[in-house]
C-alpha cells in the first residue's frame, strides 16, 4: 500500500512537472528568452504564510539551514525539483525483484 502511495505520488509530480515545463516554454517563446518559474515564485503564490513561517523554524536549529541550502533550493526551477522529486518518489516505491535461482 505505501509502494502504491509512493509512486502515485511520485507519478503525480512527474505530470505536474511537466505542466511547468510546457509554461515556462510558452512564457519563454512569448518572451523571446528564457523565464523559468521558481520554487520561491510558486510557494509564495500557493502559501505565503508558510514560506515565512519556515524562516524562524530552520534558524533555530541553525543558520545555515536557511541562508545557503534552503534559498538555493527555492532558487531552483520548479519544474526541475517537481521532476527530480517525483522520480525519488517513484524509484523509492519501485517494486522489489523477483530473486531468480537460489539467492538467499
Amino acid at each position: 500500500m505505501i509502494r502504491f502511495l509512493l509512486r502515485f505520488i511520485g507519478l503525480w509530480l512527474l505530470a505536474a512537472g511537466f505542466i511547468f515545463v510546457v509554461y515556462d516554454g510558452t512564457k519563454s517563446i512569448a518572451a523571446n528568452s528564457l523565464l523559468l518559474t521558481k520554487v520561491n515564485d510558486v510557494w509564495s503564490n500557493v502559501n505565503q504564510a508558510s514560506l515565512v513561517a519556515l524562516k524562524p523554524m530552520l534558524d533555530k536549529y541553525s543558520t545555515t539551514l536557511w541562508d545557503p541550502g534552503m534559498t538555493t533550493l527555492l532558487d531552483q526551477p520548479i519544474a526541475l525539483a517537481l521532476g527530480v522529486l517525483g522520480a525519488l518518489l517513484l524509484l523509492i516505491g519501485r517494486k522489489k525483484k523477483p530473486l531468480i535461482g537460489y539467492g538467499r
